[in-house]
Formats: C-alpha cells, structure tokens, sequence
C-alpha cells in the first residue's frame, strides 16, 4: 500500500495545486448567539439554518450517564438575530453523542447521532416525526467497534453515522460514517433503498465519510475526511470523481490542542490525510442553484470556497480562540455564498462569518 493512496487515482483527480489563492475578506459579530444565563454550549458539532434565518445549534453538552443509557446531546434554536428561542428534544431517547443537524426544503429539523446511531426528523414544532436506524439496547453488553477494521453492513441499521442531505425527489442520503464507511440511501418515505461504500482508499470505498451535500444537478458530494479528499457521485451511487484541494498551509500554522495538526511524516496510513490542509471535515452548498460548495479543514483551520468542479476560488480563516479565528471545524452552515456559520467542537462556539468578495484583491 503507498503511503499516498490518491496518486493511483489520477485518472479520476480533480487537483489544483494552487499557491496563490485570495483571502476573503469578513466580518464576524462578537457574542452573535445569546444564551440565557444558566445555559452553556459544550463541544458543538453541527450548524443549520432554515428558511426563516432561525439557526439551529447541536451541542455535546448535556453529559447525563454513559452513551448506551444516558444522552450528551442538546439542540438550540436562535432566531435570525441571534436571540436564544428554545432547546428542541428534550429528553429525546434518540439523542446521545450528537453529529450532524440539517433542514429540509419544508423547514423539518434532521439530527444525526453518532452515539445512538439514529436520524431523527422534528417538524418545525419540535415533534419527532421519523426515525431512521436504532439505538443499542442498554441492557446489552457493548463492544466498542473497531474503526480501523471492515464492519458488516446491516440494511436500514447505522454504525456511528455523521450526516444528511437530499436530492431534489426528496430522497434521504446518510453517511454512515465512523465504523460502516458508506452511504445509505432511504426513499422520501423513510424506506430503505440501497447503500454503497466500503473502507478503503479506492474511488466509491471511505476512510471516514464525515459530511454529505447535494447540489442543484443531484450530485452528491461526500467528505471523504481521514482520506483527503471529496468524492462525487450520481444518487445511484456512480462515482464521477473525486476533488483534492491543494492550497499549502501558511508559514507559522498553528496546531491546537495536540489534536489539530499536521501528521507526523510516519503516521499510518488512515489517519494522514485527515489533518492535510484542505482535507475535508464539514461540507456545505449553499441553497437554490448555488455553483459553489464550502469546505471546511481542520488544519490550517480554513474554509474554502470552491466551484463545483473543485477550483479554489477563495479562503478564509486561520486558527485560534480570539473572535474571528477557528479551531475544530466540524460543521458548517451557508444560508447563502456570503454567509457561513462554523460549528467549532474545539472552541465550543458557532461564529457567523459575512463574507465581502467585493473588497476582494483584484
């Protein structure tokens, strides 16, 4: 096996090696979202936005008992300028370690929890409405699953899944994500239709899919994170290819934590990649017949905008706790090209970021 498993796909690449991409310029409000006093978010893992500018936040933050009989998992709504409303769920039997939180084209609130493995959909009145996967049985004896090693698929049931989008019929796409290493596919009824996926490093095979998006063609995007890389594929399942990002951290990129940082040049095979600048851990298109995709990296801790045949047209971001940086992009969401919000599960925040490619360098 080479340590650089993508070199045996050239064929397939779509890689700009690029040096001298622009900044984009931005501001970003401080202390955005207002919390009431007696409420905190912990490692927050997911951001969405709805129809009406209402944010919806998935926070770790609630740490009651173990993952099989006990729940980690809060979801906060804020509306459009910030002010706290509610916590949607709570209580809910679903809800453990959560990872992703997406809205539908009708407003539902989608949450993906990787402790229980379920997707949950609430209606806008914060009523469960359906639910997909299911959660272990407390009174079972756990294993925690060994995420370097091939699982056995179960139809219609999830092994830590990360994420959720659709196409335009409405049909359900899940990656199924830390230990299955796929995508499931589910009608807009709920049923179960197919999966592909396997680990590996191969085109169509994961090595952790972290987040999924669709854009206006029904091409569906998955970020491909401990693998470098984005794949492209039809809602059958066909690859189409796949999108490396290429852009050189900067001189003096700081690492946070131990945790975001470059990989040592002896590290295995499986994790290299996720810390490569432009490695994707959070992916988001922006609404309508948008032609760019956002991407999120954890090291050098930046987003990138790009063209949907993969150009980096533009970055920002550098890593750090002060207003303005970013440290532990998990999540990301874009009610339009010109405004993103980050779910930082390192500086437990979400920022809103408002873009000005206007005052860009020409």
């Amino acid at each position: 096996m080479k340590l650089f498993p993508f070199v045996m796909l050239a064929a397939s690449v779509c890689a700009f090696a690029q040096t001298n991409v622009p900044e984009i310029p931005f501001d970003s409000p401080v202390d955005y979202f207002q919390l009431p006093d007696n409420v905190n978010l912990g490692e927050v893992t997911a951001v969405a936005v709805n129809s009406k500018g209402h944010v919806f936040i998935l926070s770790r933050s609630n740490p009651k008992g173990n993952v099989f009989g006990g729940l980690a998992t809060q979801l906060f709504e804020f509306d459009e300028s910030g002010r706290y409303v509610r916590e949607i769920g709570q209580g809910v039997y679903g809800f453990a370690y959560g990872h992703g939180v997406r809205i539908d084209k009708d407003d539902n609130i989608w949450v993906v929890d990787k402790g229980s493995n379920m997707v949950m959909k609430f209606n806008q009145a914060g009523h469960i409405m359906m639910v997909l996967g299911r959660k272990e049985e407390p009174t079972d004896e756990h294993v925690y699953p060994d995420r370097t090693k091939a699982s056995v698929h179960v139809d219609g049931m999830f092994n830590q899944p990360t994420d959720i989008a659709w196409d335009s019929n409405g049909n359900i796409f899940i990656s199924d994500g830390y230990v299955n290493s796929r995508v499931a596919k589910y009608d807009n009824t709920g049923s179960w239709v197919k999966s592909w996926g396997k680990r590996g490093y191969a085109p169509g095979e994961f090595n952790l899919p972290h987040n999924i998006a669709i854009d206006s063609q029904n091409r569906v995007y998955v970020a491909d994170r401990a693998n470098g890389r984005m794949q492209v594929f039809d809602t059958d399942g066909k690859f189409l290819k796949e999108i490396i990002i290429n852009v050189p951290a900067p001189p003096g990129a700081k690492p946070m934590l131990g945790y975001q940082q470059p990989p040592a040049a002896n590290a295995p095979v499986g994790s290299i990649f996720t810390y490569r600048p432009g490695a994707p851990a959070a992916i988001c298109i922006p609404p309508g017949k948008s032609d760019v995709i956002f991407v999120g990296d954890l090291y050098p801790a930046r987003i990138y905008k790009l063209n949907l045949d993969g150009k980096v047209l533009g970055m920002f971001g550098k890593a750090g706790k002060q207003p303005g940086q970013i440290s532990g992009i998990h999540g990301l969401a874009c009610p339009n090209e010109n405004t993103i919000y980050t779910a930082e599960f390192i500086n437990w925040r979400v920022q809103k970021f408002n873009l000005h490619p206007e005052k860009m360098a020409k």
